[in-house]
């Protein structure tokens, strides 16, 4: 199942845009949004932007507050545990589930796509997974072909996570080792070794998730000094 999403209305197009934006940072967590200025940058309604913002408010990227209005929702060390403490729980789960009803063909397919993945981690710096088909994790929910699953955590979480792994976790020390724990994953996947498959994806998100949080704690002193 590929995630290139077609924008089939404007509606959809000017939500994929926002989305990105706040998932990759270009607007910063904690921004208040304005109807008027995004329907400006965007060029649509502010109908338009409304609507984008009500379904960003679904996926947990936006919040609402009495007397603010909308803004996008800031990363902290409390959200990130409560987050990460359900991503462990669930692609645990969705990793057992893939190592019983993945095709060797889907297997495969995940391997190579780890190689890919291997030439940008080499120096050691970044290692940034595109959305969707593309990224490591969403193929391993998907091949747990449960669909509850799989709405929980693609509909649900999947780009509030996203919002912590790309603008924190996702350069620095962590990439190597990071990419050294998606290969054992996928071989115990391949031996159809659910239970070391579960055991190792939630280690996995441990790491990642004491990795962000250090991050986190590390940015805030900084301001705090500042």
């Amino acid at each position: 199942m590929l995630f290139a999403e077609q924008a089939v209305t404007s509606s959809d197009k000017t939500f994929f845009q926002l989305r990105k934006a706040i998932v990759e940072g270009e607007i910063a967590p904690g921004t208040k949004l304005s109807e008027t200025e995004l329907s400006t940058k965007y060029g649509v309604s502010r109908a338009v932007i409304r609507e984008a913002i009500n379904r960003l408010e679904t996926c947990h990227l936006v919040e609402r507050k009495a007397n603010i209005g909308a803004r996008v929702v800031s990363l902290s060390p409390a959200g990130l545990i409560e987050l990460y403490q359900v991503r462990e729980a669930l692609e645990g789960m969705a990793a057992r589930l893939a190592a019983k009803h993945m095709s060797d063909a889907e297997i495969s397919d995940l391997r190579a796509l780890l190689n890919q993945h291997f030439e940008k981690v080499q120096d050691g710096q970044s290692y940034y997974q595109e959305a969707g088909d593309l990224d490591f994790h969403y193929r391993i929910i998907q091949g747990s072909k449960n669909q509850h699953l799989i709405a929980m955590l693609i509909n649900g979480l999947y780009h509030l996570v996203r919002m912590y792994r790309v603008q924190l976790g996702m350069a620095g020390p962590r990439v190597t080792t990071a990419f050294d724990e998606h290969r054992q994953i996928v071989n115990a996947i391949a031996n159809r070794d659910g239970e070391l498959a579960e055991m190792l994806m939630r280690r996995h998100i441990l790491y990642s998730k004491n990795n962000i949080e250090h991050k986190l704690l590390s940015l805030s002193k900084e301001r705090d000094k500042a």
